[in-house]
């Protein structure tokens, strides 16, 4: 087999393809010419070439994701490595395990004005869970055993219980095309150990209980990738009727017990009603949750007791209550709680949460039924339409909090950039996704302004017939129209909503991308079930939906209006 001539990329790629990583994002370039060799020619790797480096790092987020293990990035030196900053960043807050490989000039040319020389030296640090800087060549067994170490930490780190990116930057010295075809092994790995298994002592058993005990305890689960194992002993907790569970469609956990919307249900909650609903303790599972209301309600009325589970991100304090931190698994630490003798249904709270849920959801049918057209009335309809077993890309800003208002389908898996929930990458991260996950029908729901800045996310050799982008048009960034503040700025229309009158036909004609439109909802209900058919084309297929952008504010207003009278 033929590789590239420098040692240090024959260990990190065989270390690579140790710890699992067989997939590999690729952006053009020369100084990277090393890794590109070593990888094209190897068998047992598949490479993706993305030009732009920002969507060519949220394309390999979008296959890590689906694939259930690290994929990794290849570019060159300068500004390259910064525009994969956006999904490193991403990356690091989902916890999802990508390893970043970026080529550098040698160090004698920093800050000497030599063409694409920048300080790349720990660029991402703060964002991964481990960074190491490589000189292309290893001279001596000590050269040799530091980066075969090195690497073998940085997986160790960055693919255990806390996942995340990790970084290799290694320096080039020209010439960078040469090959050899005795290639070096590494021979260093580290097990990293963590259990899975959460039991507990005496003295934590004696905490549980102290908080078991009491008479109001909340549930809330962030974004989370589908468990079947820790859903399981949720439901089995939450048929204690002094537990109420709140989650969100990128829980990607639904049980009838569970209160689904919480922005919905919270709308119903009275001034006076306050007390009763705030929690003794709190247990908080999985990562970002989407809905502001909760996060204020919790940080006005701190419980008890707050236990965050999981290995990432321990000590972060949401809500400004944490109490204990468990690094474990959240199925392993509910199968515990569940195994616990204690006294359980001492009060109606999770009863109560459930009852709101219900009158709220009782009361959607009969506001959609004179509402003018729409952003709500559009997700409404998407929603209905909404097939079973496909994968559902969220959008971010005004797109994921609309979700959050209709009940999820179980069968119906949930994804969205809740990392740091920035707009940037949406459209690339469900093209990746798509493309690896080739037996699912992929279908993203994003807003206008996300998919104009993310358009590059089409410029690629490698979308499938299987993704549908949904994207509602309303003229601008809609979200500061249904937040408090910039509604109510003369600065609005110019400077937070950069209202447009663009449309996404030309980038799909460019792009060789089907394309339709649709302006009312007749239209709507009509194309939308096309769109979602098989045979609709075999290229990707979207549907821009446009809305009136000063219609969308009131409406919202009137439903959460509605649903408390």
């Amino acid at each position: 087999m033929i590789s590239s001539d420098k040692r240090t990329v024959q260990l990190i790629v065989d270390q690579c393809l140790a710890h699992g990583v067989t997939h590999f994002v690729l952006s053009p370039g020369s100084r990277n010419a090393p890794f590109a060799i070593a990888l094209d020619t190897h068998p047992q790797v598949e490479c993706v070439v993305i030009h732009d480096e920002r969507s060519a790092a949220f394309f390999a987020l979008g296959m890590a994701q689906q694939l259930g293990k690290p994929v990794g990035i290849v570019c060159t030196s300068g500004s390259a490595p910064l525009n994969y900053y956006p999904a490193v960043a991403e990356a690091y807050y989902q916890c999802v395990p990508l390893v970043v490989i970026t080529a550098d000039r040698p160090a004698e040319w920093i800050d000497q004005g030599d063409g694409q020389t920048i300080r790349q030296l720990n660029v991402f640090e703060g964002h991964v869970r481990y960074s190491c800087h490589f000189q292309e060549q290893v001279q001596s067994n000590d050269e040799r055993w530091y980066v075969e170490r090195e690497t073998a930490i940085a997986f160790a780190e960055g693919n255990g219980a806390w996942k995340g990116p990790i970084h290799f930057n290694v320096a080039f010295r020209e010439p960078l095309y040469g090959t050899k075809s005795e290639i070096e092994t590494a021979r260093t790995r580290i097990i990293h150990t963590e259990t899975s298994i959460f039991s507990p002592s005496s003295a934590t058993v004696s905490d549980l209980l102290k908080g078991l005990q009491l008479p109001k305890k909340l549930v809330i689960v962030g974004q989370m990738d589908p468990d079947p194992g820790f859903l399981k002993e949720l439901s089995e907790f939450a048929s204690d009727s002094s537990v109420a569970v709140l989650v969100e469609n990128t829980s990607n956990a639904a049980d009838p017990a569970f209160i689904h919307c919480i922005d919905r249900t919270l709308n119903r909650i009275t001034e006076s009603e306050l007390k009763d609903f705030a929690p003794d303790l709190l247990i908080s599972v999985g990562g970002a949750v989407v809905s502001k209301r909760i996060k204020s309600f919790l940080r006005k009325n701190r419980p008890q007791f707050h236990w965050k589970v999981g290995s990432a991100f321990p000590y972060m304090d949401t809500y400004q209550s944490l109490s204990h931190t468990f690094g474990t698994t959240s199925a392993s630490f509910f199968r515990a709680l569940n195994s616990l003798t204690f006294q359980r249904s001492i009060s109606n709270y999770g009863g109560k949460w459930r009852q709101l849920d219900h009158l709220s959801r009782m009361r959607m049918p009969d506001f959609f039924e004179e509402i003018p057209y729409s952003d709500m009335l559009v997700y409404q309809t998407v929603f209905d339409l909404l097939p079973d077993k496909c994968q559902l890309h969220m959008g971010n800003s005004s797109v994921v909090r609309y979700c959050q208002l209709f009940d999820p389908i179980s069968s119906v898996k949930y994804w969205s950039n809740r990392g740091t929930s920035g707009i940037d990458g949406s459209t690339s991260t469900a093209a990746g996704a798509s493309f690896v996950a080739k037996d699912d029908l992929h279908i993203l729901i994003t807003g206008d302004v996300s998919f104009f800045y993310d358009s590059n996310g089409l410029w690629n050799s490698y979308l499938k017939s299987n993704l549908r982008i949904v994207l509602i048009n309303n003229g601008g960034g809609g979200i500061f129209r249904i937040i408090p503040g910039p509604a109510e700025s003369p600065q609005l229309e110019q400077y937070f909503e950069a209202t447009h009158a663009h449309s996404a036909k030309g980038i799909c004609e460019s792009y060789q991308v089907t394309y339709d439109a649709v302006h009312d909802v007749s239209e709507l209900q009509e194309k939308m079930q096309v769109i979602l058919s098989n045979t609709v084309s075999d290229r990707p297929v979207l549907l821009e939906i446009f809305t009136p952008g000063d219609k969308n504010a009131p409406v919202l207003e009137s439903f959460f209006a509605f649903l408390r009278s």
